[in-house]
């Protein structure tokens, strides 16, 4: 592990083939606490994990314990007390409060630790929205910047890179909220029946392979908010080590992933209502075949989400006990989705259909082909119960290590699937009726 890290895409670094949970021991590694078994690191204190994350002259941690350990950090330690004890740690080693300097040795450290700021940087924006975080990257670079002009120069565009992440980010979260406030709005005035002039899904769209692409539109730019860390602290609970607090008091910094729960049932109840509003049963089956053909699209295309909630909006109890209107609707297609989408088995078929899809995806020439929209309440519950089922700390204090590989592992995947840049072109008419056409509630 001599030398610079050898810069990896932050794609190639999360997918499967690419994310290696075996951290090669560095000396250091072998005395410092870290427990191996069979080259893999599987347990060790938190203080032993800080210090296997912090570069030095002619060490630099590997791609994937950064993440996997940065990931996983946060169900014991606030970013902000790790960040400024990596700083602490990297002035004592590298004796940076010397009144002079030794030139040479930092020379050898500066670059190390600049990228690992790059990658926290990328990897969880987030993290940095808190003042806190900012002045603990300032304060590194002024004690390192007299010994190379150049340092300066990464430092700004690091910060520059990383507002621009963040005004993208917190610029789509609020079209989301402005999006959220003018439905809730309209589902007020739905409840009794709907207005004779209510526009109905096939005059804004009645191809089902464009309805499908800007769904899958809708999908990836909702994906695209979502950051690695709403995983790990959906599920926080109290550290034991730690009885006074739980590490995110202040809030569960999780809203962009309820804001994409609440999209899928929202997108649910939106195909049941276009469903249940003809009053003729010609039309009501015409919908339900065209909603059927809009699944069978997303399936192709990768969009699992889509397809779920189509699926799901059919099979609620208004849809399904429409007998006489089924009776005219060819359901030989819907049930070859359904069986995709089937249950059993913890959902066997839907997984072989996603190990396909990602499959796919690693071999795939174009952004088309690269699409994953996993079904993602079914992610959360997966990750929920790896989480559930391990012990954050074994019996001796120490960090579970195994267990955050795993973690790492299936939200890496999901990384490398919302990093995809929508291939198709956005219809803003179909996507806007999508956000706020009124919908029925379960009694209306």
């Amino acid at each position: 592990q001599e030398g610079m890290p050898q810069t990896l895409s932050s794609t190639s670094m999360f997918t499967p083939c690419g994310f290696s949970p075996h951290l090669h021991t560095s000396k250091e590694g072998e005395q410092g606490g870290l427990i191996f078994q069979d080259g893999n690191l599987t347990s060790a204190s938190l203080d032993a994990l800080i210090q296997h994350l912090i570069p030095t002259t002619d060490y630099y941690p590997e791609k994937a314990y950064i993440f996997t350990f940065l990931l996983s950090s946060r169900l014991f330690i606030e970013p902000h007390e790790l960040l400024s004890r990596v700083c602490h740690k990297c002035i004592e080693q590298q004796r940076l409060d010397d009144p002079v300097l030794d030139k040479a040795r930092i020379r050898k450290f500066g670059p190390k630790i600049l990228q690992l700021l790059t990658e926290w940087t990328e990897t969880f924006p987030y993290d940095f929205q808190e003042e806190r975080m900012i002045g603990h990257l300032k304060d590194m670079i002024h004690r390192i910047a007299p010994c190379d002009e150049a340092y300066w120069k990464k430092m700004n565009q690091l910060l520059q890179t990383l507002n621009q992440k963040l005004a993208t980010l917190s610029h789509g979260q609020e079209g989301i909220v402005k999006i959220s406030a003018a439905v809730s709005d309209k589902l007020v005035a739905f409840k009794t029946k709907p207005p004779s002039i209510q526009r109905e899904i096939l005059s804004v769209c009645s191809d089902p392979y464009t309805l499908a692409q800007q769904l899958t539109h809708v999908e990836l730019e909702r994906l695209s908010h979502i950051g690695p860390e709403e995983f790990v602290q959906a599920f926080v609970h109290k550290d034991p080590l730690d009885g006074t607090k739980t590490c995110f008091s202040e809030q569960k910094k999780t809203s962009n992933l309820e804001a994409y729960v609440k999209w899928f049932n929202r997108l649910c109840y939106l195909v049941a209502t276009e469903i249940c509003m003809p009053a003729k049963k010609k039309q009501r089956a015409q919908v339900i075949e065209f909603f059927i053909d809009v699944a069978r699209e997303c399936f192709n295309i990768g969009n699992f989400n889509s397809l779920m909630a189509i699926i799901s909006g059919m099979n609620m109890s208004p849809v399904s006990r429409l007998k006489k209107t089924w009776s005219k609707v060819k359901t030989a297609k819907f049930f070859i989705l359904e069986h995709q989408m089937d249950p059993t088995g913890n959902f066997y078929n839907y997984r072989t259909a996603l190990r396909g899809a990602a499959h796919r995806s690693l071999t795939a020439h174009s952004n088309r082909e690269k699409i994953v929209i996993p079904f993602f309440s079914l992610l959360i519950k997966d990750i929920y119960f790896l989480n559930e089922g391990c012990a954050n700390r074994l019996p001796n204090g120490h960090v579970n290590f195994e267990k955050f590989l795993e973690l790492a592992k299936q939200v890496g995947e999901f990384i490398t699937w919302k990093q995809v840049e929508c291939p198709f072109e956005q219809d803003p008419n179909i996507i806007h009726y999508l956000h706020t056409a009124p919908i029925f509630t379960e009694d209306g």
